[in-house]
């Protein structure tokens, strides 16, 4: 299964269940993002010539970050630009989750581990604003496990 979440026009976050499953490749991602999600299922024997990449130069001016949830389960809470809280979904083993613009939150619903993938270099403190998260009675589901 695959999720989108949209704010205003906006695409937030593209999440990919852990069921999901099609043949061939797809890219869920605009060619403009400076982070790239995709699948690929192929059957054995399939080859992927080998190749190097180029150097291109790009300009990333917002960092984008792709977490797969190994294990546990994960609620993330999405905000938009202002820092407004939207609504949370509830991620678990196996599911992916590339977070692409807004703000967003998590806590631990059980004892989870993450895997993370974003642009570098970080720049710490730089990268970032802190701010309060949504009240546990405010909390507001969406297609959640």
């Amino acid at each position: 299964m695959l999720e989108q979440v949209i704010h205003e026009g906006k695409l937030l976050s593209v999440i990919i269940r852990a069921n999901f499953q099609k043949d061939g490749i797809e890219f869920f991602t605009p060619d403009n993002f400076s982070q790239q999600l995709g699948y690929m299922k192929r059957g054995e024997g399939y080859v992927i010539p080998p190749h190097v990449h180029n150097l291109v130069a790009r300009e990333v001016i917002l960092t984008q970050e792709v977490l797969y949830i190994k294990s546990g389960k994960v609620r993330v809470d999405f905000y938009d630009d202002d820092q407004r809280y939207l609504e949370s979904r509830v991620l678990g083993t196996g599911d992916v989750i590339l977070l692409a613009q807004g703000g967003h939150g998590f806590e631990m619903l059980e004892t989870s581990e993450i895997i993370e993938v974003k642009q570098g270099p970080y720049v710490g403190e730089e990268d970032k604003v802190r701010f309060e998260p949504v009240a546990r009675e405010s909390l507001v589901f969406h297609n959640s496990l």
